[in-house]
């Protein structure tokens, strides 16, 4: 799982890393899923996707962490372009793993 550490300088400190945690999922950021090879011989799917389809939010998630929102007062327009290349990497992977709950089938 996503799991934040004090590096990642989270506005309101660890002690907001669950909610960062989920925020991390409900946006795209981090995916949650399974593989369980045994489920195959039962005849059931051995991938779950946990996570459901990101529901926005993604530059908002990364301006929380002080790694990322640094990176847009050294160098604001490199940020832009990277965040947007960052979020449009998640999409993909989410199509990805929507694609292996088919192909797992």
């Amino acid at each position: 799982g996503y799991a934040p550490c004090e590096m990642h300088s989270i506005k309101g400190g660890m002690a907001n890393c669950q909610v960062e945690m989920k925020k991390a999922v409900d946006c795209g950021y981090w995916n949650l899923f399974r593989y369980n090879p045994a489920l195959k011989a039962e005849g059931k799917n051995p991938f779950t996707l946990d996570s459901k389809a990101p529901a926005g939010g993604y530059q908002e998630f990364l301006m929380n962490e002080a790694r990322y929102s640094s990176l847009t007062r050294a160098f604001p327009e490199r940020a832009k372009e990277l965040f947007a290349q960052n979020e449009e990497a998640a999409k993909e992977r989410w199509e990805h793993l929507t694609r292996l709950v088919e192909l797992y089938k």
